[in-house]
């Protein structure tokens, strides 16, 4: 996921460039990497992820189509992303968004079942095999029959239909594979302590100062994901860093760290 950040840049006077702090996480591994671009171009994860091999869940934004045409890689996509266009179309048409939204609902409540029963591996896909394909077809039908009736196609709620229709099949792979997640809302976690951040240092000093914020975010996002406590790891990483050298310096990484104080 993209998050933009102000950016004073020399180059433009009396207004902030608009960056962007690309953000990546590792669902097995417990990784996040915030990465800073001046852009919102394909450049960014063309960089990052140009060795990657796997699954890769993203919004619908147009820059990640490119690596569903890529060999070794299954691009899926989020269902958040999808409900929040029917949310936010509430007030415009609220007889066809709160039926969506109830499929929604059907959907997320599936998964809150595998969560609280520690389900996993095949009872996981076949529970969602069994219940939350049918829900999904379901949304699929009725969007489909609904769309032509809609007057207005600029409308929101003519707007959340169009952007799910085209990815249906994408929005379904999630059910195939236990591994995977109905969302990327692990994701937008990770974004919160910029939103937080923005508030109060309102920009980035420079380009250079971006990326390092992202260097920290990153260390201390993985810290979190990690269950370490972000202040026992750099009290401990300051005092011990000059015992490390360029060789070794990956065992400080939070993910690394094996000197794990009681939290």
């Amino acid at each position: 996921d993209e998050n933009p950040i102000k950016v004073l840049d020399e180059d433009k006077k009396g207004t902030p460039h608009r960056g962007y702090y690309w953000v990546y996480h590792n669902t097995e591994q417990k990784l996040v990497l915030f990465d800073y671009r001046p852009g919102r171009g394909r450049e960014g994860p063309d960089d990052i992820l140009k060795d990657f091999q796997g699954y890769l869940q993203t919004d619908g934004y147009s820059v990640y189509e490119d690596f569903d045409r890529r060999g070794g890689i299954t691009l899926l996509h989020c269902m958040a992303h999808a409900r929040r266009k029917f949310h936010e179309a509430l007030q415009n048409d609220p007889p066809r968004a709160e039926y969506a939204l109830g499929l929604f609902q059907q959907l997320y409540a599936i998964e809150r079942t595998i969560k609280e029963q520690a389900l996993t591996g095949d009872a996981v896909v076949q529970l969602r095999k069994q219940e939350a394909m049918p829900v999904l077809q379901t949304l699929k039908a009725w969007m489909e029959a609904e769309y032509p009736a809609i007057v207005v196609k600029k409308s929101p709620i003519a707007q959340a239909i169009a952007y799910f229709l085209p990815r249906y099949e994408k929005l379904c792979i999630y059910t195939r594979d236990a591994r995977l997640n109905i969302d990327n809302n692990q994701v937008e976690n990770a974004i919160r302590p910029i939103v937080v951040g923005r508030k109060n240092y309102l920009f980035a000093g420079s380009q250079e100062a971006a990326q390092r914020a992202a260097m920290v975010y990153s260390l201390l996002a993985t810290c979190k994901l990690q269950g370490i406590n972000p202040f026992y790891w750099l009290r401990d990483v300051l005092e011990n860093m000059h015992r490390y050298t360029t060789e070794n310096i990956e065992g400080l990484l939070p993910q690394n760290w094996k000197n794990l104080p009681e939290m």
